[in-house]
């Protein structure tokens, strides 16, 4: 068997294979920039009838529950 020499059309096929099938470096994901509101995730427990209130609306329902509790809390 013949040891294949530098830059020989084995190499190239090699190089090109290797270059086909080898997977991208991904760059690290960027970090969500914080709203300006600096909105945070939290867990809170709500009674159901006051979840389903602010949910009957549809969407935005967390959006509604956060203007309500600004408004009580005289943030507004």
């Amino acid at each position: 068997m013949r040891t294949p020499r530098r830059g020989s059309a084995f190499d190239q096929a090699e190089a090109a294979f290797k270059s086909a099938t080898t997977k991208p470096v991904a760059a690290a994901p960027a970090k969500p920039a914080t709203p300006p509101e600096g909105k945070e995730m939290v867990s809170l427990r709500l009674d159901r009838a006051v979840l389903e209130h602010f949910q009957e609306d549809g969407p935005g329902w967390q959006d509604r529950i956060n203007a309500a509790l600004r408004g009580v809390a005289g943030l507004d």
